[in-house]
C-alpha cells in the first residue's frame, strides 16, 4: 500500500503560479528575478499557513534554475531543479531558528556562507522562524547579513515580525503576506477535490475556510479530516457537525423570532444551543456577526462582501428584506453590549437572556399616545321648518358662535390617576353633560358649552320647540370655606401619598408640616433655603390642589425659614452636677458641708 501523503504537503506549490492568494507578492518577485535586480536579504513575514517558506523555496529554485520558462518560473528539468525536487541540493539550505537559535549556530552558518555554490549562481539560506533567534545570535548575524558574498541571499521568514530587532529588519527587503482570502481558499479546496475525485457541497468547504481563518495549510488539514469523517462525500451537514460549528439555522430561526416578537421561541432555541455544547459568548458573537451580515445584504452591491456560498447568500438577501436598516443596527449594538460585559457577568446564561427580550421589544410598534382629541361639534339638526321668534332666533345665534369656538373637550380622566396629576389638570375647562333635546319626533345632542366664557347655559325644550328656560350663568363660582387645621394636614398627606418619582419634594413635605394662620393663609417653616426651593418650584402643583380639597380658592402659602436650634454637646459629670446645683441650692450646701469632690 502506497504511503498517504496529507493534502497539504501534497499539493504544495512548486512553481510561482500554483501560489495561491500572494498575487502582488509574487508578481515582486518574479519582475525581480526577470531584472536581475535581487537583493541580498528578504525577510518573508504574515500568518502562519499562507506561503512564506514555500515561496521562500520556489525563489530559491528559480534563481537557480538554469533554463527558466518565459513566465520566469522553474523548468523542473534541469539538474538544479531535480536536485532541489529530490531535496539533495546543496546550493539551498534550511535553518530551523526555532531549535537553532544560538551563538554557535549563526557561526556555523556564517562559516558556510563563504564557499562559493557548485551549480548554479546563488546560494539561498532559508532561516524559518527567525525571531526565535537570541540576542546574541542575531548580532553576531547582523554584519554577514549586511555584507554577503555576492553568492549569498538570505530568505528570513516569521510570524512574528515584530520581535525582530530593528538592526535586522533595517537589512532587508521586508514582504508582508496577506491571509487568504475565503474565496481563494474554496476554490483551492475544489481543486483538490477534482483531483481527489471527493464529492463536496461548496457550502461545506465555505465552513472549512472560515474555520482555517486565512491558512490554506488549516484549510488543507481540516479539508482532509471532514474527508476521512464522511468517506469522501463532503456535505454541510456532516462538516458542521464534525467542526462543532454552530448552523446559520440557528441564527435564522433566531432572527424570525426576534422579528415576530416570539420570546418564548428565542429561548428554546438559546436553550438547544447550549445543550449542544456551545459557549454562550460564542453564541452572542455569531448573532453579531448575522446582524451584520445581513446589514451587508441590504444593498446588492455590498452583498459581495459576504464571502459565502451562493443558496446561504441568497437566504440573507430574502431576510435582510423583513428587517429596516434602524432596527439592525440597534441589535448590532446590543448584541454587542452583550459580547464585551458577557465576561464581567456572573449570571451569563440571563445576561444573553436578557439581551434577546431587548431584541424582541425592538420590532414592536410604537403605541399611540393621544394626549388631546379634537371633537367636532355637528349643529342642531330640526326635522321641519318653522319660523322663529326673534328671541328664539338670537338665542340660536349665540349657540352657534359657541359650536364655532369650541376646539378641545377635556381628555378622560383616568382611573389610576394621582390627586397630583388631577389637581394639575384644573386648568383644563370642564363641560357638562350634553343634553337631549326632543323636536317633535326628532332627537338630537346639544353641544356642551360651559367653561368657553360665553356666558350661555342651554337649558331644554318643549315639544313645540320653544324655549322653557333660557338664563345668562354667572362666571365661574369662587369658594372661600373654612376649614380646619385637621383637614389642612389631611389634604397635606394626601398630596404627600400621591407623589411618586419627586422623593425629595415628599421627603421635604413629610418633615415640615404647613400650620394654618388664617382662613387664606398657611405658613410653613423650613430649615434651610434647599428645602424653601423645594416648596416653591412645586408651590403651583400644591396650591391647587389643597384649594380644591379645602374648597377655597383663595388660599395663600407662605414660607419662611427658621434656624434650627443647636444641639446641647454632651456633658460631662461636673457639668451635670452644676447643672442640678442650680436647679437644687441645697445640693452644692450639702457637698460643701460634708466637704465632697466630684471627680
Amino acid at each position: 500500500m502506497d504511503n498517504y501523503i496529507v493534502s497539504a504537503r501534497k499539493y504544495r506549490p512548486s512553481t510561482f503560479k500554483s501560489v495561491v492568494g500572494q498575487g502582488a507578492l509574487i508578481t515582486t518577485l518574479r519582475n525581480a528575478i526577470s531584472g536581475n535586480k535581487l537583493a541580498h536579504a528578504y525577510l518573508f513575514a504574515g500568518p502562519r499557513g499562507v506561503g512564506k517558506t514555500t515561496c521562500a523555496r520556489i525563489f530559491a529554485k528559480t534563481i537557480n534554475c538554469l533554463s527558466p520558462t518565459e513566465e520566469h518560473d522553474a523548468c523542473n528539468k534541469c539538474e538544479s531543479c531535480v536536485a532541489f525536487n529530490e531535496q539533495r541540493s546543496y546550493n539551498i539550505h534550511e535553518l530551523d531558528a526555532a531549535s537553532n537559535n544560538g551563538v554557535d549556530d549563526i557561526r556555523s552558518l556564517i562559516d558556510q556562507v563563504r564557499i562559493p555554490p557548485q551549480i548554479g549562481k546563488y546560494k539561498v539560506y532559508i532561516i524559518d522562524e527567525v525571531h526565535m533567534l537570541s540576542q546574541a545570535a542575531f548580532n553576531s548575524f547582523l554584519k554577514t547579513l549586511e555584507e554577503p558574498p555576492a553568492h549569498a541571499i538570505f530568505v528570513l521568514a516569521t510570524t512574528e515580525k515584530h520581535k525582530i530587532i530593528p538592526t535586522i529588519l533595517s537589512r532587508c527587503q521586508v514582504y508582508d503576506f496577506n491571509r487568504i482570502s475565503i474565496s481563494d481558499i474554496v476554490n483551492h479546496l475544489i481543486y483538490v477535490a477534482e483531483e481527489e475525485n471527493i464529492t463536496v457541497e461548496p457550502e461545506a468547504l465555505n465552513v472549512i475556510a472560515q474555520k482555517a481563518d486565512g491558512g490554506m495549510r488549516d484549510a488543507l488539514s481540516i479539508f482532509d479530516q471532514s474527508v476521512s469523517y464522511t468517506a469522501g462525500n463532503v456535505t454541510y451537514s456532516a462538516v458542521i457537525e464534525h467542526l462543532n460549528v454552530l448552523d446559520y439555522e440557528y441564527f435564522f430561526k433566531i432572527t424570525n423570532a426576534i422579528l415576530e416578537n416570539d420570546v418564548v421561541s428565542c429561548m428554546l432555541t438559546l436553550n438547544d444551543i447550549l445543550n449542544r455544547g456551545f459557549e454562550g459568548q460564542y453564541f452572542i458573537s455569531g448573532l453579531t456577526s448575522h446582524f451584520r451580515d445581513i446589514l451587508v445584504c441590504k444593498d446588492t452591491a455590498t452583498a459581495a462582501l459576504f464571502e459565502v456560498g451562493s443558496s446561504i447568500r441568497n437566504k440573507y438577501i430574502e431576510t435582510a428584506k423583513h428587517c429596516s436598516n434602524d432596527f439592525l443596527y440597534k441589535a448590532i449594538e446590543i448584541s454587542n453590549e452583550c459580547d464585551l460585559n458577557y465576561r464581567l457577568s456572573k449570571n451569563k446564561r440571563l445576561l444573553i437572556e436578557l439581551t434577546l427580550i431587548k431584541l424582541c421589544q425592538l420590532s414592536e410598534n410604537p403605541r399611540k399616545n393621544i394626549v388631546e382629541e379634537r371633537i367636532k361639534i355637528k349643529p342642531i339638526e330640526v326635522s321641519e321648518k318653522k319660523e322663529t321668534k326673534p328671541e328664539e332666533q338670537k338665542d340660536s345665534e349665540k349657540i352657534e358662535k359657541a359650536e364655532k369656538e369650541i376646539v378641545k373637550v377635556e381628555p378622560e380622566k383616568r382611573s389610576d390617576e394621582t390627586p397630583v396629576e388631577q389637581a394639575q389638570k384644573e386648568d383644563i375647562p370642564k363641560t357638562i353633560k350634553e343634553e337631549t333635546v326632543t323636536r317633535k319626533s326628532t332627537e338630537t345632542k346639544i353641544a356642551p358649552t360651559e367653561g368657553l366664557g360665553l356666558g350661555i347655559s342651554i337649558s331644554s325644550f318643549n315639544k313645540k320647540g320653544d324655549i322653557v328656560e333660557n338664563k345668562v350663568e354667572e362666571d365661574k363660582k369662587q369658594y372661600n370655606n373654612d376649614f380646619s387645621n385637621e383637614k389642612l394636614l389631611e389634604a397635606w398627606e394626601e398630596y404627600i401619598n400621591g407623589l411618586k418619582e419627586e422623593k425629595l419634594l415628599k421627603n421635604a413635605m413629610s418633615i415640615y408640616k404647613p400650620k394654618k394662620q388664617s382662613n387664606n393663609i398657611i405658613k410653613i417653616e423650613v430649615g434651610n433655603e434647599i428645602n424653601k426651593n423645594y416648596f416653591e418650584e412645586n408651590s403651583l402643583s400644591i396650591m391647587d390642589f389643597l384649594r380644591k380639597k379645602l374648597s377655597n380658592d383663595y388660599l395663600v402659602m407662605e414660607i419662611e425659614i427658621v434656624e434650627t436650634k443647636l444641639t446641647q454637646k454632651a456633658m460631662t459629670s461636673v457639668d451635670m452636677f452644676e447643672e442640678l446645683a442650680k436647679q437644687n441650692p441645697a445640693l452644692q450646701k450639702l457637698t460643701d458641708e460634708f466637704g465632697l469632690e466630684l471627680k
